[in-house]
């Protein structure tokens, strides 16, 4: 597997590896701490829980099902979906926004109706968003270090023989091998830059459907859809290969700020 013999693992890829899986660790942790702490009176830990598993059962069990027929299986839906960027990109920000926020409200409407204070919306929030990374992120970047670690040591074929690539995976794997080599500090610093956007995106996202839920506002739920949609397209055509890296990152500024924006007024109006 020659395509392999050419990967040069970057002198900061390891170190900047393990600090990005400290900070991944430490951002959840931070926000949890930090507001539970400034509201240790008013606000119930189940609502932290409610928010991780809501994030589990909306994106990891029901959305991830649907993806599987409309994305990873061989269908004539699949087809046109892959095929077709602007496709694409519509039934990733629609199965985004729809499965994330209807979990939300469903789960703040119909399972949380204790404690209901508004308190308890921003510590749903941050479940929601702590999970992702401890559960999807974090895994993968302990993955992207052992390969770093393996293949810094020079010994290609007992790096592919420990990571387990033979022949017939090597395709799928490369793209990760080469992720984790030209993962340096500036990679670093957008990882971490963009995580604690989407936490701040997700408390703020959280707060607009639980304002919803409170004052019976049903139009409450379908701006966190539409924001959740347009937070995710650059995001989106990014994976398309259209736009760089560094117009995504502006473009979810953008967002965090308008949705942390409509969440901090909203906040505000409520009593409790």
């Amino acid at each position: 597997m020659t395509e392999f013999e050419n990967i040069v693992i970057g002198k900061s890829s390891v170190p900047a590896l393990i600090i990005t899986i400290i900070l991944m660790i430490a951002i959840p942790v931070a926000f949890f701490l930090y507001w539970r702490r400034k509201h240790k009176e008013q606000t119930n830990i189940s609502y932290l829980i409610a928010g991780a598993l809501g994030f589990i059962v909306s994106t990891r069990i029901l959305e991830l099902g649907v993806h599987y027929f409309c994305i990873l299986a061989d269908n004539p839906v699949s087809q046109f979906i892959n095929g077709s960027t602007f496709a694409y990109v519509l039934y990733g920000t629609i199965m985004a926004g729809v499965f994330e926020e209807c979990g939300r409200h469903v789960i703040l409407k119909y399972i949380m109706k204790k404690n209901r204070i508004r308190e308890n919306a921003i510590l749903y929030g941050i479940g929601h968003g702590g999970i992702e990374i401890l559960a999807i992120l974090l895994p993968l970047m302990i993955t992207y270090l052992a390969v770093a670690v393996l293949f810094s040591q020079g010994d290609v074929e007992h790096a592919l023989s420990s990571l387990k690539i033979t022949e017939e995976t090597a395709a799928a794997a490369l793209p990760s091998v080469k992720a984790a080599a030209a993962f340096d500090y500036g990679v670093m610093a957008l990882n971490v830059i963009e995580r604690l956007l989407a936490m701040f995106v997700h408390i703020g996202l959280t707060v607009i459907v639980y304002y919803g839920v409170v004052n019976s506002k049903k139009i409450c739920l379908l701006m966190a859809i539409v924001l959740h949609m347009l937070a995710d397209t650059f995001p989106a055509l990014y994976q398309r290969n259209i736009l760089p890296l560094w117009a995504v990152e502006v473009w979810g500024t953008f967002w965090a700020g308008a949705i942390v924006f409509i969440a901090r007024n909203l906040y505000r109006k409520m009593k409790v």
